[in-house]
């Protein structure tokens, strides 16, 4: 998770990222960390780390880790990055719940980077519907108003995806949650990708074997979209 500023600023959403913990400890029949010492780990950790991952193992042992923001994150939010479709036959492990076994992921992006020159991969199920990518959900824009692939088709439940999501909401503007077929894809106007990390990040470029479907990266929908992110 990101820290702005403090672990109870409403953009770091401490109490969704616990909640999300506890659901997976609860489903996996894994004993309950001692939450106290997780706040107090995250508070020190958070002094020095403006990125933290908190892992807890089946004992309820807990460990909690830093790092900093990617030195490219402006850029690539700005500017948008290139994502490949990722064949059929990769999948993520447990999808709907934010484990630590990230080996497909990583798999995926290396991938990528070295035949396809693309920073992200966007999972597909049997049907060849657009799921997420490695590392968050998908978002796009068309017929005015955000549309988003349901939690139905077996993706996270992203925290960074429910933020946006009640926000839009809050404003009156309608949240399409369909299955994102080639159809759907093809028709909108600009497509990003979200998490708790970078937020919010354009993909100006999605190949498709040996197409391109090109969006627009600097789209006044999506640039008022990162606004959400932005601290008041």
């Amino acid at each position: 998770m990101r820290v702005y500023k403090s672990l109870d600023n409403p953009l770091t959403q401490w109490q969704a990222h616990l909640a999300r913990i506890k659901t997976s400890l609860t489903y996996l029949n894994w004993q309950q960390p001692n939450w106290d010492l997780v706040r107090k780990g995250a508070e020190l950790m958070q002094q020095y780390f403006p990125v933290l991952r908190i892992t807890v193992f089946p004992d309820g042992e807990e460990l909690i880790t830093g790092r900093t923001l990617a030195p490219d994150l402006r850029e690539k939010q700005k500017h948008g990055i290139i994502a490949s479709i990722v064949p059929v036959d990769y999948s993520r492990s447990l999808p709907t719940h934010k484990t630590g076994n990230y080996l497909v992921s990583w798999l995926v992006k290396s991938h990528a980077a070295q035949n396809q020159n693309s920073q992200e991969g966007i999972f597909i199920d049997t049907s060849g519907n657009w799921l997420e990518t490695t590392t968050g959900n998908l978002w796009g824009w068309k017929d005015n108003c955000w549309w988003t692939p349901p939690l139905s088709a077996g993706i996270l439940p992203g925290i960074a995806r429910e933020y946006i999501k009640t926000n839009l909401v809050k404003q009156n503007q309608v949240v399409h949650e369909e299955p994102w077929d080639i159809e759907l894809v093809k028709s909108f106007e600009t497509l990003a990708y979200s998490n708790c990390v970078v937020e919010l990040i354009p993909i100006h470029t999605v190949i498709i074997n040996t197409s391109d479907f090109i969006y627009g990266a600097e789209h006044p929908s999506l640039i008022k979209l990162q606004t959400l992110f932005q601290e008041h």
